[in-house]
């Protein structure tokens, strides 16, 4: 099964921090696979903007080594990266001087879509928006992509959604997070809303728990700089989790479009509980022989900064009250693996005894790695001597049951910069959900900030603090088990 490729119209697209890391790695060999794919046309042009001094060739070079080295598409051959060469071209400018502009105003052309994407820190959204109005390349077409961090608290966030609006209205300004193009992702609302199966038990009258999980095997490596001040409630929990929380937990909107959704998101933060000190677990992890560990990995050899989160979320409306929400995240633990389990309650009465044990129906939804869908069923074990009750999964792993094309579905940052030029804007973030979040994360932060208790080490390769698990033993529940 292939995809169906619908060509875009002609755009323009600025890179500011178009020689940084994630230009390198995700931004051009995207744009690459869009453009062998069919749906970036020949008129398109990717403009890269940094202070770095180089020409249009030398910036070219340094596509062409980025896309041979973080492009793993096979279905993408080589011989088509010269003519996606020939659409870049580069200027060098100062975000916040004015070097460089009147060179980028002179490359725009009259009439057609225009992306800027800010692949830059936020202390420097304000500035470019500025400028691009006074050097005149702002329109009614024009769009802005803002990268996260946006923000590091609601203070920080309602201030930078302030300085964007002076200058940009909110339909034009685009907040990714590519954990919402991501294929299995989407598939939540397929899942919740395409299907009469699940909708009708999807409640606090049939749903036990969830768990989210999103754990990550490697530790926080060369991002230590950044990573110390920011953590993984920030990192993580505030957007990432949020999101997929919000899918899972969001009343069905009236029609798939933009703030249809995103008001049914913003209502699920909204209804959030405040979470309380018991009911959350920060965590660091140790070294061993081989590896580092956190404090290594930084330049505060006393920080408390966590590596872990683990929670316990309520939602306060009718469909969910009652219903706990388990999120936790982590670096450094036993497996790379995203999953998100809709654990569904007992049956009120068994009729096959004690012996049969406790079994409940589980609906399984793989992010990464090997994306797919699993849901255990209870049947009866195969053989002679009595009704012996064991669990299995009907198992929908994308690439088996959709067959090997699977591989040419575009990732995350493929969908969702040719959604930014469809001017579609369902997948990204709203100003006032940003801040709802914040409002939520804040006081977490500041438990922490105001308490002299550090985070709890906890084993690297393992699945985390055992405060973590007796999170959930405590309610009489366990959390899944971690694996690739």
């Amino acid at each position: 099964m292939v995809s169906r490729v619908i060509p875009v119209e002609p755009f323009d697209l600025v890179i500011f921090g178009g020689t940084g890391d994630l230009a390198r790695r995700k931004i051009l060999p995207a744009l690459f696979r869009r453009f062998c794919a069919g749906q970036m046309g020949p008129e398109a042009r990717v403009i890269g903007a940094a202070r770095s001094e180089m020409d249009t060739a030398a910036y070219r070079d340094f596509a062409r080594s980025a896309i041979l080295e973080f492009d793993d598409d096979t279905v993408c051959a080589e011989e088509n990266l010269s003519g996606f060469l020939e659409q870049l071209h580069y200027v060098t400018l100062d975000a916040r001087g004015e070097t460089g502009w009147d060179a980028l105003s002179a490359l725009m052309v009259e009439g057609r879509i225009r992306a800027f994407y800010f692949s830059v820190g936020p202390g420097l959204f304000g500035d470019l928006a500025e400028r691009l109005h006074s050097y005149g390349m702002a329109d009614a077409e024009s769009r802005i992509v803002v990268e996260k961090p946006f923000g590091r608290d609601l203070a920080s966030a309602r201030a930078l959604n302030q300085g964007l609006a002076q200058h940009f209205d909110e339909t034009q300004i685009y907040r990714i997070d590519h954990y919402l193009g991501k294929e299995t992702v989407q598939n939540l609302m397929a899942i919740r809303f395409g299907n009469m199966l699940f909708e009708p038990l999807w409640n606090a009258q049939y749903v036990d728990h969830i768990q989210i999980t999103v754990a990550e095997a490697r530790g926080v490596g060369s991002r230590g700089g950044y990573y110390d001040k920011s953590g993984a409630l920030r990192d993580m929990v505030q957007n990432h989790m949020m999101q997929l929380l919000c899918l899972i937990a969001m009343e069905p909107p009236a029609k798939f479009d933009p703030d249809a959704v995103r008001d049914e998101k913003l209502k699920v933060i909204r209804a959030l509980d405040p979470v309380g000190a018991d009911d959350v677990v920060r965590g660091q992890y140790e070294g061993t022989k081989e590896r580092p560990g956190y404090r290594n990995q930084v330049e505060n050899r006393d920080t408390h900064t966590e590596s872990f989160v683990a929670l316990r979320a309520h939602i306060g409306n009718w469909r969910w009250s009652g219903t706990p929400f388990y999120l936790r995240t982590g670096k450094r633990l036993k497996a790379r693996a995203s999953e998100i389990a809709v654990v569904l309650k007992e049956a009120p009465h068994s009729i096959f005894g004690t012996q049969a044990g406790h079994h409940a129906n589980i609906l399984t939804i793989r992010l990464q790695p090997n994306e797919g869908i699993e849901l255990g069923v209870t049947i009866k074990e195969p053989g002679p001597g009595g009704m012996r009750l064991v669990d299995v999964p009907l198992d929908m792993t994308f690439a088996e049951a959709l067959g090997p094309d699977t591989a040419d579905f575009p990732d995350a940052y493929e969908r969702l910069i040719m959604d930014v030029v469809r001017g579609d804007q369902t997948l990204f973030m709203r100003g006032d959900e940003v801040e709802a979040a914040w409002r939520w994360t804040d006081p977490i932060i500041e438990g922490w900030q105001n308490s002299s208790v550090a985070p709890i080490l906890y084993a690297s390769g393992s699945s985390g603090p055992d405060d973590a698990l007796m999170l959930m033993h405590r309610d009489g529940r366990r959390w899944r088990e971690i694996r690739a």
